[in-house]
C-alpha cells in the first residue's frame, strides 16, 4: 500500500501530496499537481516560500467565515491569493469553541459527553452530501483540477472536509477503498501531536478539566467517513452516480480528471 505523502513544514503539520497511490487501472496518481493540507494562517516565510516552490496556482479554503475570523486569513506567497469556498460544517466549530469559552465542565459535558462529540461528527458528515453548497464547491475544485490548475485545498485542521474531497478525488482516478480510507486516516497520525498540546494547554489553562472531550472532534474515524459514503450511496445508487449527479463531474470532467491526474 501507498503511504501518504507528508511535505514537512514549519509551521503546517497536515501538509501533503495527494498523489502517489496506485490505482485499480494500473497507473499511479501523478504527485506534485495536487495538494491538501490544515488552514494557513501561521505559514511562516519559509513554508510561504514552500508552497511557491510547488508551483500552486490556485488556493481553495473551505473554512466558514466564522472560522476565517477567529483562525485568521491564509499567508500566502506573493502572488497568490486564497478562493473562499465555504463549506459548512454543520455548526461544529460553534460547539466546541463554545463549550470550550465556556470554561463550565458541566456544560462541556453536556455538549459533548457520552458520545455527543463523535455524533455532532457524524451528523457534520452527512452534510458533505446532503448540502447542496457543499457539493458544488467540492465539484468545483474537481473542476479546477482536471482544467489544469495546480491546487492546494484546505478546511481548518485539514482533516474533515479537505478528507472527505481526498478521498472523493482518490476514488474518482480508481484509488481503491482501502487506500483511500488510509490517506484520509493519515491525519490522525499527522496530527497526532499538535492535538495532543492543543489539549494540554486547555487543562494547564483551566478553560477544560478534561479536555479529552475534544478526541472525538480532533480525530478523523472510519466510521465518521463511512456516513459520507453511505449517504452518497442512499442519494445517487453509486459513487459513479455521486460523480456525476451530486457533483456534476461528467464524463468530460472525468476523463480529464484521468488524464491530468494519472500516469502509467
Amino acid at each position: 500500500m501507498t503511504r501518504s505523502i507528508q511535505i514537512p513544514m514549519e509551521a503546517l503539520v497536515n501538509f501533503r501530496d495527494q498523489g502517489g497511490f496506485r490505482t485499480v487501472y494500473g497507473t499511479r496518481v501523478r504527485t506534485g499537481l495536487l495538494f491538501r493540507s490544515e488552514s494557513l494562517p501561521k505559514a511562516t516565510a519559509n513554508d510561504q516560500a514552500a508552497i511557491a516552490a510547488l508551483g500552486v496556482t490556485q488556493v481553495i479554503d473551505f473554512r466558514t467565515p466564522a472560522e476565517v475570523r477567529i483562525d485568521g486569513a491564509d499567508r500566502l506567497p506573493p502572488g497568490l491569493t486564497a478562493t473562499a469556498m465555504p463549506v459548512d460544517d454543520n455548526g461544529m466549530f460553534a460547539t466546541m469553541t463554545g463549550a470550550i469559552a465556556s470554561g463550565d465542565p458541566v456544560q462541556q459535558e453536556a455538549l459533548l459527553g457520552g458520545g455527543k462529540g463523535a455524533q455532532i461528527m457524524k451528523d457534520f458528515y452527512r452534510t458533505l452530501v446532503s448540502d447542496p453548497d457543499s457539493r458544488a464547491r467540492f465539484g468545483a475544485v474537481l473542476k479546477s483540477v482536471a482544467s489544469g490548475q495546480r491546487v492546494l485545498f484546505h478546511c481548518t485542521a485539514g482533516k474533515d472536509r479537505t478528507g472527505w474531497l481526498g478521498y472523493v478525488l482518490l476514488r474518482s482516478l480508481g484509488v481503491s477503498h482501502s487506500d483511500a480510507l488510509a490517506d484520509y486516516l493519515a491525519s490522525n497520525t499527522f496530527r497526532a501531536a499538535a492535538d495532543a498540546r492543543v489539549r494540554e494547554q486547555l487543562r494547564a489553562t483551566g478553560l477544560m478539566r478534561d479536555p479529552d472531550l475534544l478526541i472525538p472532534l480532533q480525530r478523523v474515524e472510519p466510521e465518521y467517513l463511512a456516513v459520507a459514503i453511505d449517504e452518497a450511496h442512499r442519494r445517487y445508487g453509486s459513487f459513479a452516480n455521486f460523480l456525476k449527479r451530486g457533483l456534476g463531474i461528467d464524463a468530460g470532467t472525468r476523463a480529464a480528471l484521468l488524464t491530468r491526474m494519472t500516469t502509467h
